[in-house]
């Protein structure tokens, strides 16, 4: 998704965050770092105060684009499928709010 924004141009770090407000910061930094290792991302530090740093896609990020524009256009085709699954996030855990209901209704009938 990250990749996505830049092949747009290049993004400081606080305008990734806005368009992806579900990623914590920590998460995005680790996935620009990876992808700069990976020489998909190219990490621009400008010598000013305070620091601004911007990141772009580089052409072998950029080769991506295609593959990322055919993963989106699934997406949007299989939308309504998708937006039907349960994602894992919402999927109750043993002793989470439904454990405790149940424990207390039964401790309740005892």
């Amino acid at each position: 998704m990250i990749l996505y924004y830049l092949f747009e141009g290049p993004k400081r770090l606080s305008e990734l965050r806005r368009l992806a407000p579900l990623a914590s910061q920590k998460v995005l930094v680790q996935q620009l770092r990876e992808m700069e290792e990976h020489g998909i991302v190219h990490r621009k530090v400008f010598a000013q105060v305070p620091p601004r740093v911007e990141y772009s896609a580089t052409k072998l990020g950029l080769s991506l684009q295609p593959i990322i524009a055919s993963l989106c256009e699934w997406g949007r085709r299989h939308e309504a499928e998708l937006s039907g699954l349960e994602r894992p996030e919402e999927k109750e855990r043993p002793g989470g709010a439904r454990g405790h209901r149940q424990a207390a209704r039964t401790a309740s009938l005892t």
